[in-house]
């Protein structure tokens, strides 16, 4: 008589991580968009920041076993968020999604190839309903090799990265993760800091979601002030000081 071993589990090859708060107006579409391009070993994983609307219960309506939703009790905002989304995801590649965008279709095969070769990948957006993109340049794939370049467009803010346009490797959680406690916003830029002083960022040019604009987006939409532009710069020349730093340890 011979035994045979269980099966190991089906490998996970990609987590989409989210964060979601007062979602509920535009959640579902997205989760249908991002659903049709994952594989049935995939996962959605959400985190939810306490949301005192119905977020939770259009989460909840799709049973679908690729949505992996964990609630929050207190509200930690948007950027502990995916750092608690991202701390439980267990796919080898790591997508960022917002929660009121579209995916468009092919992204993930886009993005899985540039992840071959790269650490992170960030692409661009298109308007949902068309429409102008914000003033800030799209990026570019000469942009690949220009990691200076990109680090200073970043400290003056014209480089163009959302985190709803990342993903990142798995083996680069070490330098990613945790984000840094002073970072209150901007957890894309901590993303794109590591990938370029890391040499290792792939720029796709094609636009990879639909972004959505309303008065609820947590990204600015109109002009800060002189004080929060200042504060601003301060943080992300801390962010290069520990992205050199967690590099070196590497």
């Amino acid at each position: 008589m011979t035994s045979v071993p269980p099966s190991a589990p089906p490998a996970i090859r990609v987590s989409v991580c989210m964060a979601s708060y007062r979602g509920a107006l535009f959640i579902a579409e997205q989760i249908s968009s991002i659903l049709n391009e994952l594989d049935p070993e995939d996962e959605l994983v959400i985190y939810d920041d306490a949301s005192p609307d119905g977020t939770v219960d259009v989460i909840k309506g799709f049973e679908d076993a690729r949505i992996r939703l964990i609630q929050g009790t207190l509200n930690v905002g948007y950027v502990r968020a995916f750092e608690a989304a991202i701390a439980a995801s267990r796919g080898s590649f790591i997508f960022l999604s917002d929660q009121d965008d579209v995916w468009i279709p092919g992204r993930i095969r886009l993005m899985l190839a540039a992840l071959q070769t790269s650490s992170v990948v960030a692409t661009n957006f298109a308007m949902l309903g068309g429409g102008p993109r914000p003033w800030i340049p799209p990026l570019k794939r000469k942009m690949d090799s220009r990691r200076l370049a990109n680090l200073f467009g970043i400290m003056v803010g014209y480089r163009a990265y959302y985190g709803c346009g990342m993903a990142f490797r798995r083996d680069f959680l070490p330098v990613v993760t945790p984000i840094p406690d002073f970072v209150r916003e901007s957890h894309d830029l901590w993303f794109a800091v590591c990938g370029n002083m890391a040499q290792s960022i792939a720029h796709l040019e094609a636009p990879s979601l639909l972004r959505r604009l309303h008065e609820q987006n947590e990204t600015p939409a109109g002009f800060r002030s002189l004080r929060r532009i200042i504060a601003a710069r301060f943080m992300l020349a801390r962010l290069l000081l520990e992205a050199s730093r967690r590099l070196r340890r590497r």
